[in-house]
């Protein structure tokens, strides 16, 4: 079994500086990490969900909607009172959100009934949905031990549930109470560990600030190279030991063109040492999967790409297409980057019913940039193209066409 963990980005909340949500900076924060991360936590700790209102919370969870899709993103709708988060719950469903996470009651104690009354009032408001719990005890004052929450689960049918503080040291006691759910730790500095004690994956907060390194840990370990795991392994202690206060992330994003580190709640900024720390940090990760990508890794990453359906402008047929970001300046998965356009120069090759091609290479206009584009036979009434941009005179440049090609070629077996 691979120990690759599927990572949830718990994401910051970015405001301007006049405290204001930035809309253009989360939205460009979300794009980033749904190229790289397998999801997004919108709107839980740390994306400051206390200090924001409901109109706030909901518009986060739309945006991420918009860039990401609702399989990979989990709306945060906790709340003190079942009331609120029944309201929330169902507010985020009906912007499209099909995935949810619940915090437990907090800042009143809860008796074991109150806790299971309050799941089951929020899955009222929300059959359908996918429903985690989210226990945080440190935050929330209130412990859930495993053969509780086993018991909410089974009243309210909860999928599973994100462990965070202390309690992700007791994963494995939550997989065995309630086998078949999926538990998610908060505690990121080491995802192998968390797949051998039966977790789910994670939902990371340091994976907002720093996902490349864990994406390229993913890749080595699903290709099993354990050498090539280590060292990304040793990347990652680095990042851990920096902590991972909402501030010290912020700053980090902020070293990024990611907004400003401007917060609402009280959230542990660094001083001139550590910031300097920081900054050496993110010059490390943020070329992990760039220039010197081993091929194991970048290969097991363009597997790991998802697909984003869209429609084919007077084709009257789906089309996938997967575009595979490098994060240099120009490239593809770059937060500068544009994207490529339908039409002369766009990038896309595409087939028709009819299974007649046009293969079109472009984006080359932007000075010194080309477009690998690389198709895929029709499957029915599914069409693949294959994108990656890459900077002119890239040495891997080659190297990628083919994988592109052998990518496209596997996907449509």
């Amino acid at each position: 079994m691979s120990q690759a963990a599927p990572v949830f980005s718990a994401v910051p909340t970015l405001f301007g500086a006049d405290g204001e949500v930035d809309t253009g900076a989360n939205r460009a924060l979300y794009k980033l990490l749904d190229g790289l991360l397998d999801g997004l936590l919108v709107a839980g700790t740390t994306g400051e969900f206390p200090a924001l209102d409901d109109a706030e919370r909901l518009s986060l969870v739309e945006l991420a909607l918009a860039e990401a899709g609702p399989d990979r993103v989990i709306a945060h709708v906790g709340a003190p009172d079942a009331r609120h988060a029944a309201r929330l719950a169902q507010a985020a469903t009906a912007l499209g959100a099909t995935r949810l996470a619940a915090i437990t009651p907090y800042y009143l104690p809860a008796r074991p009934d109150e806790l299971i009354s309050h799941y089951c009032r929020i899955r009222d408001a929300v059959p359908a949905a996918e429903l985690y719990a989210y226990i945080f005890s440190e935050r929330t004052g209130l412990r859930v031990p495993a053969p509780l929450f086993a018991s909410a689960a089974e009243a309210a049918g909860l999928a599973g549930a994100k462990l965070s503080g202390s309690t992700a040291a007791d994963l494995a006691q939550y997989v065995e109470a309630a086998p078949g759910l999926r538990f998610y730790s908060g505690n990121d500095s080491d995802p192998a560990a968390t797949m051998r004690a039966g977790g789910a994956g994670l939902i990371s907060g340091r994976s907002s600030a720093y996902p490349e390194v864990y994406a390229a840990l993913n890749a080595a370990l699903a290709a099993g190279d354990q050498e090539m795991a280590a060292r990304h392994q040793q990347t990652l202690d680095r990042v851990v030991a920096l902590g991972a206060s909402v501030g010290r992330l912020k700053h980090a994003l902020a070293l990024r063109g990611l907004g400003g580190t401007t917060a609402r709640m009280t959230v542990d900024p660094p001083g001139p040492e550590l910031a300097a720390a920081i900054a050496a940090a993110v010059a490390e990760v943020s070329g992990l999967l760039s220039a010197g990508c081993e091929p194991t890794a970048r290969m097991a990453r363009l597997f790991r790409q998802r697909f984003r359906r869209k429609r084919a402008p007077g084709l009257g047929l789906a089309r996938q297409h997967v575009r595979v970001p490098g994060n240099r300046p120009g490239e593809s998965g770059h937060r500068t980057a544009g994207r490529c356009e339908r039409g002369a120069g766009s990038g896309h090759v595409r087939r028709g019913v009819s299974g007649a091609g046009q293969a079109r290479l472009g984006c080359g206009r932007l000075s010194g940039l080309r477009t690998i584009g690389l198709g895929s036979i029709g499957l029915g009434s599914i069409g693949l193209s294959v994108e990656h941009r890459v900077r002119a005179g890239d040495e891997h440049g080659d190297g990628e066409a083919f994988l592109l090609k052998t990518l496209a070629d596997r996907l449509v077996l």
